[in-house]
């Protein structure tokens, strides 16, 4: 499935990629297989993006890869996604290191068993040096991300660190999971749906979204190229008019 990625100029700031790889079991059905094919299809892909992540300079890439909703799955399902997650940070811990990939985790832990929590821990401890950033939402949800930094806040308040109205944005975000990262300039959603699934719910108050009917098994690079290309075609305004940005523009040259 790998193809050329042709390679477009940075016209709109391109850092931070989010993407909701959705699909896996629609695609194995499609295809006759197991559900469980599916995924293993869709390991794969991340391997795909990840390089087409590097040849684009793209410093953050956050993957949607297990919601907090998701446990409500049949119980093999999700065995079969654990085991598939430690297969994956066991076998690509070397190639992560060599592409210069720091791994980050973010999501609650607490439902993991103990040897995956290691090998989380193992792998990010590994990879910390890494100039860019693979980001694996699991267990995560946005609504429990702005919870629990409310939590962190309250806590701040109540032991005197901090006074209610000294609460800003900015004290927010330093409290949210990717707070020391840009925020997405684009989230891709695979499998033709058309929702952010409580997903960085925070983080993309900006972010532009591209919806595609293509499954996320079959999601290569030629897809990824083409979700870019039409990105570099959007008009980011951020809420001021086009003149004001034009006039800016110029100031800067």
């Amino acid at each position: 499935m790998k193809k050329s990625i042709k390679i477009v100029a940075p016209v709109n700031p391109l850092r931070h990629v989010a993407i909701i790889m959705d699909g896996n079991h629609r695609w194995a059905d499609e295809m006759g297989l197991r559900g469980i094919e599916g995924h293993k299809m869709g390991i794969e892909r991340v391997r795909d993006v990840l390089d087409a992540a590097e040849k684009y300079n793209i410093s953050t890439l956050t993957l949607f890869g297990f919601s907090s909703e998701n446990w409500k799955r049949p119980k093999i399902e999700v065995k079969a996604l654990m085991s598939l997650l430690a297969l994956y940070l066991k076998k690509e811990l070397k190639n992560l290191k060599k592409k210069g990939v720091k791994l980050k985790v973010i999501g609650r832990r607490e439902y993991f068993s103990s040897k995956l929590i290691k090998l989380i821990e193992d792998t990010e401890a590994a990879t910390e040096n890494g100039k860019r950033t693979l980001v694996l939402a699991l267990d995560y949800g946005g609504k429990w991300e702005i919870t629990e930094a409310a939590r962190k806040i309250a806590q701040y308040i109540e032991s005197g660190q901090l006074n209610p109205d000294e609460i800003t944005e900015g004290i927010v975000n330093e409290n949210m999971c990717l707070s020391e990262l840009p925020p997405p300039d684009i989230c891709i959603r695979t499998g033709g749906e058309q929702r952010i699934s409580n997903f960085l719910l925070w983080h993309m108050a900006y972010t532009e979204f591209y919806f595609t009917d293509c499954y996320w098994p079959s999601f290569d690079g030629a897809a990824f190229d083409a979700a870019m290309l039409d990105y570099q075609q959007r008009h980011r305004r951020f809420g001021k008019r086009e003149k004001v940005l034009l006039n800016a523009e110029i100031n800067r040259k």
